[in-house]
């Protein structure tokens, strides 16, 4: 039975509910409901115009609605006042096949015939910055190799133990925060969960993050690349798969401790990893990152073939650990529901055509990539994504072939406006345009 709205925002003493989605382009949408009203809402959803939001649809079709899901609740933790609730889109009876989480939840249905279920964790990396987004915030923050500076993590403690208390609040169990490998940039874990868990949590830890920072005067941004001479926010996912409490992806029998089950999924993912660039890494700015030169770090952290390998950082896909791997082609810009959902879509496709990735290497691939001609490279830009998107029959029946088509669309809009105003050169700096339409992402 589902839980009852009312009676819990009684109980937490909540006066106002946000009724939220994501579109496609991965912006956060919402609708300010007092819990006086909440119950209507739970049962026939709050009301939105599909046109007005990253979703292919005209001013003429009719209002789509926001079907709360009451297990997404979280009481905001700096105004208890608040509950946030991530939403299912309907129209005229019907779920939104275009909407990100209902894409998530077709991938997991799937998945759910063959008795299993997708776990996984990310890594979400950001910048504080200053107010125009020109600079970072510290200005003493300058080492070469600022990776774990202490001194630097600690001067942001206040911000910090924010979210993390947050965090742990709410039950997310986090178990790590440091500073990254850019000046003013930092990353904060929590534990692995149900992907659709994961991407909800993805969703708010970003608007929490934001908020958060701005409380303490800062500027939060995930964009991919928002500095040239530096290492981009990546937003790595660790993936496993699970029976009940048994992990399918565990043998400890195998060199890198991972089962068949798991290359058959893995080799999905490398075999699809072209087109799932344009979900993955989506906006003009990410191709900043992918096929990066070397930062000033002296590293960019972010693949360019399509590889995989044991611990080791420089490939796509890195076994950190048995019983899981890591994907570390996506960025800040990622949408949450969307990382989840093509990874699925890719690795289901891995596992019914049991898809084998061939065998693992161990170069190190930032310097070694010109010994492996063969490898697959991944896009240079957007538009060489959405046309591996477009060319992707796979995706296309994994998501729908109209789903596809109306991101291209909506992605091609995006791109068309862009090079109206810019031009786009990896050896130039970061345009005003990217950071216009990208340092909130």
């Amino acid at each position: 039975m589902a839980k009852n709205l009312s009676k819990i925002a009684k109980t937490k003493k909540i006066k106002y509910f946000l009724i939220s989605f994501v579109d496609l382009f991965g912006i956060l949408r919402s609708k300010l409901v007092p819990a006086e009203a909440i119950g209507e809402m739970q049962k026939n959803g709050a009301g939105f115009a599909g046109f007005a939001t990253w979703l292919d649809m005209s001013p003429a079709d009719t209002d789509m609605f926001a079907i709360p899901d009451p297990d997404s609740l979280i009481q905001l933790p700096w105004n208890k006042e608040v509950g946030w609730l991530a939403s299912d889109l309907w129209m005229a009876g019907k779920p939104v096949k275009a909407s990100p989480r209902i894409m998530l939840k077709e991938q997991i249905k799937k998945l759910d015939k063959k008795d299993l279920q997708m776990k996984s964790g990310v890594e979400c990396e950001y910048f504080l910055i200053s107010q125009d987004g020109s600079s970072i915030a510290d200005p003493r923050d300058t080492q070469s190799k600022p990776c774990y500076d202490q001194s630097a993590l600690m001067r942001r403690y206040d911000l910090i133990k924010e979210i993390c208390d947050a965090m742990i609040q709410m039950g997310w169990r986090p178990y790590q925060n440091d500073h990254e490998d850019a000046n003013g940039q930092f990353e904060m874990n929590w534990d692995y969960e149900d992907c659709l868990i994961t991407a909800d949590r993805h969703v708010f830890f970003k608007y929490m993050v934001k908020s958060l920072a701005e409380k303490h005067g800062l500027r939060a941004t995930f964009m991919p690349k928002p500095f040239n001479n530096l290492t981009g926010n990546g937003c790595h996912a660790h993936i496993s798969l699970w029976k009940e409490k048994k992990n399918k992806f565990l043998d400890e029998s195998d060199k890198l401790g991972i089962s068949k089950l798991a290359y058959n999924f893995l080799g999905g993912v490398m075999q699809l990893a072209q087109p799932l660039s344009a979900f993955f890494n989506p906006t003009v700015n990410s191709y900043r990152r992918i096929n990066a030169p070397p930062t000033k770090s002296g590293a960019s952290w972010s693949p360019s073939s399509i590889s995989y390998t044991g611990n080791n950082r420089t490939h796509m896909i890195r076994i950190p650990d048995v019983g899981r791997f890591e994907l570390r082609l996506m960025d800040g810009s990622s949408n949450p529901y969307l990382l989840q959902a093509g990874i699925l879509a890719a690795g289901i496709h891995g596992l019914n055509n049991k898809v084998n990735p061939g065998e693992p290497l161990s170069c190190n691939m930032y310097t070694d990539y010109k010994n492996y001609p063969n490898l697959k490279k991944l896009p240079d830009e957007i538009e060489d994504a959405l046309d591996f998107l477009q060319n992707s029959k796979e995706l296309k029946e994994a998501f729908g072939e109209n789903v596809i088509n109306s991101y291209i669309k909506l992605k091609n809009m995006e791109i068309e406006d862009f090079n109206k105003n810019e031009k786009f050169d990896k050896k130039s700096s970061v345009t005003d345009w990217e950071k216009n339409n990208t340092l909130d992402c």
